[in-house]
């Protein structure tokens, strides 16, 4: 497989999608250095995978400074740099006129600068090799806005401009692939502050909506392409939502 041996640095890497895809990427062999704010469920992660190639590090994707750290350390340990998954994501919904100010800098600065700085970090390192591939999870949030999604889906939609412009501006040189699920089954709700919509999206998303193992394996198989294919965009539902 062509994900065997492949230096994967991923954030958000604590819990959902991101453990997911951790745990999917070392079944196949990859290299891999995980980033999240929770320490002890990084390590419990890492413990779990005993005899896989896995290190970790606190990151804050805020903090522009750790995670070029994060990206250091892959080099440090394993000399490079071949994928890069931004995966860190909030999504506190609630209507404009709720007017939650702080929430809605909170998914500027994880949503948009996180991914903005996971870019800077490796771009130099990739450009220097000639190949990498980067990796975003956006959302079904980035192509249709609902009531209460309006900042969320703003943030969303601006990652889909930022990864088609890298993806145009890096053409032959790095490939780019944005992750856009519908509703997964994770612990995504949680960050959600009004409490109506929290206990909506929880029951939607553990009523029906997919695995977090579902999206891991649509990030390997994106990863797992010839070097001349790139899956520019995975857009995966539960069959059951319409929108």
């Amino acid at each position: 497989m062509a994900i065997k041996g492949k230096v994967v640095v991923i954030t958000g890497a604590s819990s959902g999608i991101g453990a997911a895809t951790t745990r999917r990427l070392a079944q196949a062999g990859a290299k891999l250095v995980i980033g999240a704010r929770r320490k002890d469920r990084l390590e419990d992660l890492v413990t779990s995978l005993a005899l896989a190639e896995v290190v970790y590090q606190v990151t804050d994707v805020t903090d522009k400074k750790q995670v070029q750290s994060l990206v250091n350390l892959a080099v440090e340990k394993f000399g490079r740099v071949d994928v890069l998954f931004n995966n860190a994501g909030l999504m506190p919904l609630s209507e404009l006129s709720e007017l939650k100010v702080n929430e809605w800098e909170q998914m500027i600065d994880v949503n948009i600068k996180g991914v903005l700085y996971g870019i800077a970090a490796v771009l130099p390192i990739m450009e220097k090799q000639g190949s990498g591939h980067v990796i975003t999870t956006d959302s079904v949030a980035g192509h249709v806005v609902h009531p209460g999604t309006a900042v969320y889906s703003g943030t969303k939609w601006a990652i889909q401009a930022i990864m088609d412009g890298l993806r145009q501006e890096q053409a032959g040189k790095i490939r780019t692939t944005m992750i856009s699920p519908g509703a997964v089954n994770t612990e995504l709700y949680r960050t959600i502050t009004n409490e109506k919509k929290r206990q909506q999206i929880k029951s939607d998303e553990q009523t029906s909506g997919i695995a977090a193992e579902d999206v891991a394996n649509a990030v390997a198989y994106a990863i797992d392409q010839p070097n001349n294919v790139g899956i520019n965009e995975i857009l995966l539902r539960p069959i059951t939502q319409q929108r």
